[in-house]
């Protein structure tokens, strides 16, 4: 036995290294004896939840802790995300729905994105305690200015008439994407939203890894999924209007717009821009919660 217990290689590898033993036998034969000897070819399974970040239960327990004080004193709590892309034109949407008999819908053969249509970003706010949710379809980036303006909307057509004396705002996110923790751009776009609205907001992220525990997405986006399962998104208008017409019986209801700003990609922020923002960390993983203060 050698060191090297186990090696990957292809059926000519494994022919040449044979034939380096004196054993001349061709990739075909190869193939037959691995699949006699109950051998196939196999790709990794994601099925072990493996080890988390060592401090991701306190960080659920301390965004817990924070949300619940803020939604005790009527602050508005809510969830962030971008919803997956979706590729707009007559393609196939997953899921099926009620149709006459042998009449299916006509869909493209391939997803080849049509370069006219695009793709688009759906970036959603969530009001955890009033069951509210708000959706800006973008038609350019997912980016953090697209991100925060989105945030803004909601609370332009939404959170201000639902929270007339709110004196703050507490958002909750995931740790990466478009509002990741580690992306300078948010930071600069919260700080002019905070400015705007004349109130601190105060952002805890959620623990890496564990995006699908955000609120957002198992009681808005869940939804959206079943309400238009099986309906080609053949235009921006049809997406708008599927994710508007999204409702529960515990009382969820959703409003969209599209988004047709431009927001390019890559925006450097210098260090003196990033040094003015009004960035309190809390003690506590001060990387994944913050307060930005207005100026």
């Amino acid at each position: 036995m050698r060191t090297l217990l186990w090696t990957s290689k292809s059926l000519r590898h494994l022919s040449e290294a044979l034939k380096a033993q004196k054993h001349s036998v061709c990739p075909n034969v190869i193939a037959d004896c691995l699949r006699e000897l109950g051998y196939s070819l196999q790709a990794n399974r994601k099925t072990r939840e493996g080890i988390g970040h060592m401090d991701s239960n306190a960080q659920f327990q301390y965004l817990n802790d924070q949300a619940t004080a803020f939604l005790k004193a009527d602050e508005p709590v809510i969830s962030v995300d971008t919803r997956k892309k979706e590729l707009v034109g007559n393609y196939k949407n997953s899921g099926r729905q009620w149709r006459p008999q042998a009449t299916p819908e006509v869909v493209n053969v391939h997803d080849f994105i049509d370069p006219k249509l695009g793709r688009a970003d759906p970036y959603g706010v969530y009001d955890i305690a009033d069951n509210k949710g708000w959706l800006s379809v973008g038609t350019d980036h997912d980016t953090a200015s697209f991100a925060v303006h989105a945030i803004r909307r909601w609370w332009l057509a939404m959170g201000q008439q639902r929270f007339p004396n709110a004196s703050r705002l507490m958002i909750t996110a995931n740790g990466g994407g478009s509002n990741g923790h580690r992306v300078p751009l948010w930071k600069i776009e919260l700080q002019a939203l905070a400015d705007q609205l004349r109130i601190p907001i105060t952002v805890c992220h959620l623990p890496p890894g564990i995006s699908k525990w955000n609120k957002i997405e198992h009681r808005l986006f869940s939804f959206i999924t079943l309400n238009w399962r099986g309906k080609p998104l053949r235009s921006f208008r049809t997406i708008v209007q599927l994710i508007a017409a999204t409702s529960t019986t515990t009382g969820l209801t959703v409003r969209a717009e599209l988004d047709e700003s431009k927001y390019p990609k890559g925006v450097k922020i210098s260090d003196e821009k990033f040094a003015a923002i009004r960035l309190a960390r809390h003690s506590f993983h001060g990387d994944w919660n913050y307060t930005i203060s207005p100026n």
